[in-house]
This record gives structure tokens, sequence and C-alpha cells, in this order.
């Protein structure tokens, strides 16, 4: 069973959002404040979190902050307005997505079965895994372990390192890294990111793409990502 942890301090939206995914088979935790959040997210196993911008005690971008300090569990925030400073805070703080309230379920089912295939995403442990992103586990020539300037990837068993010390990198930060080691010097746009690294079948929020770019440069080095300003970004070799 995937266990979640929905942190919403408005009783009726916790109890309805609770109810309708454990109709999907999710088994779901629930927590008012972020303070209580955390303490849930520390003492049981739990596959993703779901948390509310706007909470009591400590708001879902501290939150956020914290669990990111000992954990890449796959995040999705709730702001109650899409074009809200908070949403950017909390990409800013590690989350892998955001969804605007008031939650249509579908959608929301959709975007953590989006995050959970990311998450399990290992083509070294499972030769039958979705392919990764642009439809290959590593380069043309197969090769396994990619180096650019001092950062090196294993494609195969999805591990970072620069200056040959290991790098954390969150489940949506690894698929981007792969989708552009995958055409290192080749501008990948914003919206084919969108498409083929969160799976979305739609054009979504670019600001999710900008602001990961920011996360995955502070973690393998600022001049790594060369953004091509009106295109997208490229890797440099």
């Amino acid at each position: 069973m995937v266990a979640l942890l929905l942190v919403e301090d408005d009783p009726a939206i916790r109890r309805s959002l609770q109810l309708a995914l454990e109709r999907y088979g999710y088994t779901v935790s629930v927590a008012g404040d972020g303070l209580t959040g955390l303490e849930v997210f520390q003492r049981e196993r739990l596959d993703l979190l779901i948390l509310d911008v706007m909470l009591p005690h400590l708001d879902g971008i501290g939150l956020c902050r914290r669990i990111r300090e000992e954990s890449q569990v796959p995040i999705l925030m709730m702001s109650a307005r899409g074009d809200s400073p908070d949403v950017v805070s909390g990409l800013e703080a590690g989350a892998d997505d955001y969804i605007v309230k008031p939650v249509d379920t579908a959608v929301l089912v959709a975007r953590i079965r989006t995050l959970l295939r990311r998450a399990a995403y290992s083509p070294a442990a499972d030769p039958g895994a979705p392919p990764a992103p642009y439809g290959r586990t590593g380069p043309a020539d197969g090769t396994a372990v990619l180096s650019f300037g001092d950062v090196t990837l294993d494609t195969q068993a999805l591990e970072v390192r620069r200056g040959g010390e290991p790098v954390a990198l969150t489940p949506t930060e690894l698929r981007l890294l792969l989708a552009f080691a995958e055409r290192p010097g080749t501008v990948l746009d914003r919206q084919r990111l969108l498409r083929d690294v969160w799976d979305y079948g739609w054009d979504g929020d670019s600001r999710v793409v900008d602001l990961c770019v920011q996360r995955l440069r502070k973690k393998i080095g600022a001049g790594r990502i060369e953004t091509v300003r009106g295109f997208g970004y490229k890797l440099r070799r």
C-alpha cells in the first residue's frame, strides 16, 4: 500500500481529501498543523507528502524545508492561489510540484501517480522500469558514468557526485539532470521538459522547471546548466 501524509489545517478539506484518496486505495495519515505533520513524518514510513502552504505553528514552506534536510521523499504543495508567491517559495524550498485549491480529486491523484512513478524510477534495479526521460537510460554509446566538469552521473545506479562527494537529489532533480545528460550541449525548452520530466500531458506552469533548475544548479554548480534566453536550458559539456 502506498502511504501518504496530508497536512491541511481545514478539517472539512482534510477529511474530504482523506476519504477521496482512500477510495483510490492509498493509506492516508493526516495532520492539522506543520509541527504535527513533522512528527508524523518522522514517525511513519511515507511514500509521498501533500502539504498545504498555510499551516499553523509551522507553515508548509517551513515544513518542506525541514523535511528536505533529511529526506528526498516526493512533496506536493497545495496553495489557494496559483499566482501566489507562496507557490514559488514552496518550489524553492524543495517541493516537486504544486496544485491549486479547491483541489480536483482526479487532478490530485494524477499528480500523485506521476510523482510516485518518478520516485520509483530505477533502471538498474528493474530492467522493465519505465524509460528514462527522452527514452533511454544512458547516452547513445551505452556509457553508464558520465562526467561534466567535477560532476559525475551514473545513469544506471542513479548516483550523482560532485568533486567525489555524493549529491542528494530529489527524484525530480535527478530526472531533470538525466534529461540534460541525454543531450549535453543541446537546448531543451521548458514545455518539452514539462512533458518529459514532469510527465505532464499538457502545457503546465513553467515555473516548476525554472525553480527546479535553480535548485539543481545549487547542487551541481551554477555554471553547469546554461540559460539560453527565449528557448530554455542546456547542460555544458
